[in-house]
């Protein structure tokens, strides 16, 4: 018996155009595929994503100072490599620092004059050298960024500088995008000085003339607050006209200018959310500060810490009672009690600011 098969038209058709619905398919699938490896590459080639003056989120900028965000790990052949993940640090200088721009650290292990521990969980670790940073960055003119470094003594990158006509050394802290090569400049002193007679005649001249002092607003660039435009990310910010830098220092850190003037005083965003003044005349580094990825850093062993100069820590209900608060008992109980310092200080919640600080306009947001 023969069995026959009858086709329409439309299925003589559909058939007809399979072959290219599978291959067009194809084809896109492949490009699909294409696309998103190139850019999974750009992702993965580029580097952290700096911030506009204005406070915006740019393109990736891709320099020496923000290495990539993939972290280097190792091969588990060791206990102590198995959870070891760090930041690349190939693009900084392999060398020693300049010796008179160090001075030797001397530690105390937590101890005070007495000889008593004050602070636990300090002690040993590897010998250091502290770098000098320049805080101030009182020099007028062009400084050009020699190398980047790793300091032991901060989370953050250095930068090395050398003056462009007096050819004198000094480090900072590196920012987010900055790169050898670069050129940095400081209108600390110039601002500091605009405030004399001799200078005052000297802008009323330029004005006479229509020509306006202006200032760079580029990564790097040191400068009082009243003349930064409003939106401007900042890091190692002063409280003081001729003070040195206090605030945003740590790795990654970052404030936003909100609100300036000629006089009075600016008010900032830090990291935290709170919204803080800070006089005009203090003066600020534009960009965030290098190496935004330490957060996320593991060290893998508790030798590495040691050798930071950390002290294991013991938790209060492994204790005895003598010993903490929530030491003593039968098992894993701290004895109804709320969670507390060794001297009886609540932990979780509780105020330890006496008097509220005068300027802070908006204090961080709590849980």
């Amino acid at each position: 018996m023969t069995t026959t098969t009858t086709t329409t038209p439309l299925t003589q058709s559909f058939a007809r155009w399979t072959p290219f619905r599978a291959m067009s398919t194809k084809k896109t699938a492949k490009t699909v595929t294409t696309e998103t490896a190139a850019t999974q590459d750009a992702h993965h080639s580029a580097f952290i994503s700096g911030f506009s003056t204005q406070g915006n989120v740019v393109g990736s900028a891709q320099t020496l100072s923000a290495p990539s965000t993939q972290f280097k790990t190792k091969k588990p052949t060791t206990p102590g490599k198995r959870w070891l993940k760090r930041v690349p640090r190939d693009h900084l200088y392999k060398g020693k620092a300049v010796r008179s721009l160090t001075v030797a650290k001397r530690g105390t292990g937590g101890r005070n004059n007495t000889g008593r521990i004050t602070i636990r969980h300090r002690g040993g670790g590897h010998k250091r050298r502290i770098r000098v940073i320049d805080w101030h960055r009182m020099a007028s003119g062009e400084q050009q960024v020699m190398r980047l470094e790793h300091d032991p003594g901060r989370t953050a990158w250095i930068a090395l500088l050398r003056h462009e006509k007096t050819g004198q050394l000094s480090y900072i802290v590196a920012p987010q995008g900055i790169k050898p090569g670069d050129t940095v400049i400081s209108y600390r002193s110039e601002s500091n000085a605009s405030v004399d007679d001799q200078q005052q005649s000297t802008d009323e001249a330029l004005l006479d003339h229509g020509i306006t002092r202006t200032a760079a607003i580029d990564v790097g660039n040191c400068m009082p607050l009243k003349m930064m435009p409003v939106g401007t990310i900042i890091h190692n910010i002063g409280l003081k006209r001729n003070g040195p830098a206090i605030m945003v220092r740590s790795a990654g850190a970052y404030a936003q200018l909100i609100q300036t003037g000629e006089t009075g005083y600016a008010q900032v965003r830090l990291s935290s959310g709170e919204v803080r003044l800070v006089p005009v005349e203090a003066c600020a580094t534009i960009g965030s500060v290098s190496n935004p990825d330490h957060q996320h850093e593991m060290l893998g062993k508790a030798g590495r810490s040691r050798w930071m100069g950390i002290r294991p820590t013991v938790r209060g209900m492994a204790m005895n009672a003598c010993d903490h608060p929530h030491g003593g008992g039968r098992g894993k109980s701290k004895g109804n009690k709320d969670p507390r310092s060794p001297w009886g200080v609540l932990a979780k919640g509780g105020k330890t600011r006496k008097t509220p600080n005068q300027f802070v306009v908006k204090p961080r947001p709590r849980r």
